[in-house]
């Protein structure tokens, strides 16, 4: 396969999870949104628990089915994950809503709000790339 392939696989598999969530349960997946509510059990919100739990199923089978499909090197070290992760963090709060959240639904949905964090969200990522490649 080439290297699109399985990009596009995972996009399709993300974009068919997100419609069937809407369609069948009437809800964005959102996954900060997922996981910050998490503990909202008193909503309805028992999906979460089972929608968190199919993503870690999910990787958990591709990594049995085929063990060389996470075998890649990331050159980076765990204090640059870690701050990179805050700042994700951070970013998803004051945007309220994730790339999946407003780059899958919200734009899906033609949500202007979600256009506009996703363009933010991208051209953050593209100057702390830039950055970060420059250091």
């Amino acid at each position: 396969m080439t290297n699109f392939t399985w990009p596009l696989v995972g996009g399709i598999l993300i974009g068919v999870a997100a419609a069937f969530l809407l369609y069948f349960n009437g809800r964005v997946a959102g996954i900060s949104g997922i996981f910050f509510n998490f503990h909202k059990k008193n909503d309805g919100g028992f999906w979460r628990i089972f929608f968190v739990v199919g993503l870690l199923a999910g990787g958990l089978i591709v990594k049995l089915v085929n063990p060389d499909f996470f075998s890649y090197a990331l050159d980076l070290s765990y204090s640059k994950a870690i701050i990179a992760g805050l700042f994700v963090g951070a970013g998803t709060q004051l945007g309220s809503g994730c790339t999946s959240g407003h780059g899958v639904c919200g734009l899906s949905r033609f949500s202007k709000r979600s256009l506009v964090a996703t363009l933010t969200f991208m051209a953050v990522a593209i100057i702390v790339v830039s950055l970060v490649g420059l250091l």
